[in-house]
């Protein structure tokens, strides 16, 4: 079966730490474009950060810059999304996706819960 599972959400305290992980099956995550993107009720799905297949390009979205980082460990088929300095607008489901120029492949993960809050 090729999926993306991801885990490490949960409730925790605004100023607080967290990493995502997104491990995958059935597909090799260095051969493509990851990302994290998550979404509120009521709100578009956010681009959050993508690394590219290299490893070598990350993005960020303006709102988590210099707090969010993300990363790819090839040998674990896994993508990492390091959350510091939680806020409650980070609250939200975070998604793990997967993207291929080349096949057009895009694929979801089922998502993992994140409240911040005091």
């Amino acid at each position: 079966q090729v999926q993306l599972v991801e885990s490490g959400g949960g409730l925790l305290q605004p100023g607080g730490s967290l990493r995502l992980s997104c491990t995958a099956s059935g597909l090799t995550v260095s051969r493509y474009h990851m990302s994290w993107y998550r979404q509120t009720p009521g709100k578009e799905r956010e681009l959050v950060a993508s690394i590219t297949s290299t490893g070598g390009s990350t993005n960020y979205a303006d709102s988590v810059k210099g707090r969010f980082t993300i990363s790819r460990d090839n040998a674990k088929n896994t993508v990492y999304l390091q959350m510091n300095s939680l806020k409650p607008e980070d609250t939200a489901v975070y998604y793990c996706n997967a993207h291929s120029s080349v096949s057009g492949l895009g694929l979801w993960g089922q998502g993992t819960q994140v409240t911040v809050s005091s």
